[in-house]
């Protein structure tokens, strides 16, 4: 759920534009604040991610994203930081998208530029761990 009509809108923004981009793939569906379903019988095993894109998966409509189901995860995630969120975006979320879920690619951004520095921050899935990618093109181990 958005925070605020910023989160709201560029949420939104980011989906569109990812639909349009990957309009002529029918393999790849983008989505974003769905709850995604972890594992069949654990109804209280889901998140859902603000923006999320996964290659490979037929595209059309769908009332929650169950990854067993799907037999695939999410390929990008993207959360929109926010004071009530960053916590859990920074920490939980993003060992759950690095070690459980293996996330390839994470990015973590903060709109208004209150809470993260610098206030887009891309994360890559190599081998182990995620290296962190700074919006300023360096990267940290």
């Amino acid at each position: 759920m958005a925070e605020t009509d910023w989160h709201r809108d560029l949420m939104n923004a980011l989906i569109q534009t990812l639909v349009v981009y990957y309009a002529a793939d029918p393999m790849v569906y983008v989505s974003g604040n769905l709850l995604v379903f972890l594992q069949a019988g654990q109804p209280s095993a889901h998140l859902s991610p603000d923006v999320f894109v996964v290659k490979g998966v037929a595209k059309h409509q769908r009332p929650n994203y169950l990854i067993w189901e799907e037999r695939k995860g999410p390929d990008v995630v993207i959360e929109l930081t926010s004071q009530s969120t960053r916590d859990e975006d920074v920490e939980d979320k993003y060992e759950l998208y690095q070690d459980t879920l293996r996330v390839p690619e994470y990015f973590l951004f903060d709109p208004l530029g209150d809470y993260l520095q610098p206030p887009l921050q891309g994360h890559r899935l190599r081998r182990v761990a995620m290296n962190r990618s700074r919006s300023k093109g360096t990267t940290a181990e």
